[in-house]
């Protein structure tokens, strides 16, 4: 009776723990499982979807706003950037009919003694533009340089350099004629051709025109305003174009013609690359400072 009783009891214990294990494993399974593979591939097609073109927009809510958000981010960004880039400067001076420099506004913070530096006929060497940006830059003035269509198409390096180096750009015409002598249909090409080839190799396009001996007409008014250009002659005469190898010449009659927001002549010649720096330096201790022609809104007044 013991051994059938001690029989049934091995026997017992051994069920038992035949079940035990079978649970232990059914659990362990319920462990590993669990959808530890489904979330990773879900996880991963919530990821990769948005990726995909029209995916994209067939995502789930959240996925898609927050992909929209952050592609809306970054186009912001780069929208604000390109409106700063293309943004016109702030104006700050304009020219009158006698075409002197003017503040826009009444204001202790904006300069009245100021002077417009202009350079007309170029360009012509590399040696003489450099040293005139050189005496610019150690007065930290700019300049307009006015250059004539012809010349860049010989020199185009030249006007690249004047570009490179903060010059500011304007247009002589091509073949520096008299436009008031021309007709309308000459005086178009003239003007609009150097814009042409100015933007060719610059990728800038002029917004101010001197015509060359400031010989103007309502042809030549009319062709700048269509053009977006800004007529300019000046208001004081360095003569360096009468009075050849003289530097002193030069310095002389800007002195003598000099006032409050003069716009002052001058042209890319040797006497007058010699004569800058000791000009700047005058009109410096005169107190006359240099206005930045992109500061300079572009009609008259």
């Amino acid at each position: 009776m013991f051994k059938k009783t001690a029989g049934w009891l091995l026997l017992s214990v051994l069920i038992l723990s035949a079940c035990s294990n079978q649970t232990t494993a059914g659990n362990t399974g319920a462990t590993q499982t669990p959808a530890t593979p489904a979330a990773t591939e879900q996880n991963t097609g919530a990821t990769a979807a948005p990726q995909t073109g029209n995916d994209t927009t067939a995502s789930s809510g959240t996925t898609s706003a927050g992909s929209t958000d952050t592609k809306s981010g970054e186009n912001s960004s780069t929208t604000a950037e390109d409106s700063k880039a293309e943004a016109p400067a702030s104006y700050t001076y304009h020219m009158n009919k006698n075409y002197d420099i003017v503040p826009n506004k009444e204001s202790d913070k904006t300069p009245k003694k100021v002077v417009l530096l202009t350079f007309d006929d170029g360009p012509k060497e590399a040696k003489m533009i450099n040293s005139m940006i050189d005496t610019l830059d150690k007065h930290n003035a700019r300049a307009i340089f006015y250059v004539n269509g012809s010349r860049v198409k010989r020199h185009p390096e030249l006007l690249k350099l004047i570009h490179d180096r903060g010059g500011v750009i304007g247009n002589h015409t091509y073949d520096h004629i008299v436009l008031k002598n021309e007709s309308p249909a000459k005086v178009k090409q003239q003007i609009e051709d150097t814009q042409k080839i100015i933007k060719e190799t610059i990728n800038v396009t002029p917004r101010f025109l001197r015509p060359p001996n400031g010989a103007g007409n309502d042809a030549v008014h009319e062709v700048a305003a269509k053009n977006n250009l800004m007529y300019m002659n000046w208001s004081v005469g360095s003569l360096d174009w009468v009075n050849q190898n003289d530097p002193q010449a030069v310095i002389t009659n800007v002195m003598d013609q000099l006032h409050s927001g003069s716009t002052i002549l001058m042209h890319e010649l040797p006497w007058t690359v010699e004569a800058l720096d000791q000009l700047l330096t005058k009109l410096e201790a005169k107190g006359y400072t240099f206005v930045d022609p992109d500061t300079i809104e572009p009609e008259m007044r």
